[in-house]
C-alpha cells in the first residue's frame, strides 16, 4: 500500500491535535476530512471562535466536519462515506476515553498517562489498539505542559502508525487485553463550569491536582466575599502544596498582605501562586495583594 492508499480522516480540536495534523500534511499522506468540534462564543466578547485543527485545515483546504452530535444520522453517513481508519487519543486506552483526558488524569493524581493510536468503532474510543506509549506525569505538570509533551510524541506516534498500516504490519489488540483484574476504567468526560469550582474540603493533594489540572484552561476557580457582602470570583493557575497539621478551619485565609497567601485545607495549605480577578489580567500574588489591601477581611465560599 502506498501513502496516498489510505485514506485518514483526522479527529480533533485542540492545540494539542494540531502538529501531528500538520506533520501527515507535510509528509503528504492522503488527509480526506478533518472532523472538529463546531465554532462557539468564547472569551470576554463572545466572538464566536474556531477550534486551532479548524483553522490550519481551512488553511490547507482540507475537507472539515463539524456536528454537534457524533450520533448525528447525517454525520455518521459523511464520516463512513469517507472511510475512516485510526485516531489518536491522549490517554493509554481504555482508560480515560472521553474529551478532557489531559485533564482527568492530573486531576486524580496520576503518574502515568501516554498516548494511544486505535481503530474507529461506532463506540468513541473503544477501537482495537494499533500502538500504546507511556508518558510520565511530573508532579509540578499542569495540563498545559503535559498537553505539549503529549503533542510533540503524538506526532510521532501517527506517523508510526500510518508507516505501520501501510507496510500491513500492525498489531490490532482488543482494549479489554490491557484491563487487569479487578482494575477500574476511569472517564474523562467533557469538563464544564461547576467541575472547575475549588472545593476547600478537599485534602491538600486533591485541591494541588484539581488546580494544576485546570491550569491553564479552563482553570479551576473559587469566589472570595468581601467585609461588605461583595462576591468576587478569581480564577487560579498556579500554586504549591505545604502538608501541614494545623488547627486553622478549612478555607482560612493566611496573608502577610506582601509576599504570599495560602488557604488551610483538611492536612495543609495551598500556596496560590498565580491568579486572576473577574474582569482582569492574571497576576502574581505579591502583584495581586498590593492592589487587594483587605484580603485578610475576606472569606471563601
Amino acid at each position: 500500500m502506498d501513502k496516498k492508499d489510505l485514506r485518514i480522516v483526522y479527529m480533533g480540536t485542540p492545540e494539542f491535535a494540531v502538529t501531528p495534523l500538520k506533520m501527515l500534511v507535510e509528509q503528504d499522506y492522503n488527509i480526506v476530512g478533518v472532523v472538529t468540534n463546531p465554532d462557539k462564543p468564547a472569551g470576554r466578547g463572545q466572538k464566536v471562535q474556531e477550534s486551532a485543527v479548524k483553522q490550519y485545515a481551512k488553511v490547507q483546504n482540507l475537507t472539515i466536519l463539524q456536528p454537534e452530535k457524533f450520533k448525528d444520522p447525517l454525520f455518521v453517513r459523511q464520516l463512513s462515506d469517507l472511510n475512516a481508519d485510526f485516531n489518536l487519543h491522549a490517554s493509554l486506552l481504555p482508560q480515560y476515553r472521553g474529551a478532557a483526558p489531559i485533564n482527568w488524569a492530573i486531576i486524580n493524581g496520576e503518574q502515568i498517562t501516554g498516548l494511544t493510536t486505535f481503530f474507529l468503532k461506532h463506540e468513541i474510543d473503544t477501537g482495537n489498539i494499533v500502538f500504546r506509549e507511556e508518558i510520565e506525569i511530573d508532579e509540578k505538570y499542569n495540563a498545559g505542559l503535559l498537553h505539549d509533551q503529549l503533542m510533540e510524541a503524538g506526532a510521532k506516534l501517527v506517523i508510526k502508525t500510518v508507516d505501520a498500516i501501510i507496510k500491513g504490519k500492525y498489531p490490532q489488540l482488543n482494549q479489554s487485553e490491557f484491563i487487569k483484574p479487578g482494575e477500574k476504567i476511569k472517564t474523562a468526560p467533557k469538563i464544564f463550569k461547576d467541575n472547575c469550582r475549588i472545593n476547600w474540603s478537599n485534602n491538600v493533594d486533591s485541591v494541588y491536582n484539581h488546580i494544576r489540572g485546570l491550569s491553564p484552561y479552563p482553570a479551576a476557580w473559587t469566589e472570595l466575599k468581601t467585609a461588605d457582602g461583595e462576591i468576587i470570583a478569581f480564577k487560579i493557575f498556579d500554586t504549591t502544596k505545604e502538608p501541614s497539621n494545623h488547627s486553622y478551619a478549612e478555607g482560612s485565609i493566611l496573608t502577610d498582605k506582601k509576599n504570599y497567601l495560602k488557604i488551610a485545607v483538611a492536612d495543609g495549605f495551598i500556596n496560590i501562586i498565580k491568579l486572576q480577578q473577574a474582569g482582569k489580567k492574571p497576576l502574581l500574588i505579591n502583584e495581586f495583594l498590593r492592589g487587594f489591601q483587605k484580603i485578610e477581611l475576606c472569606e471563601l465560599i
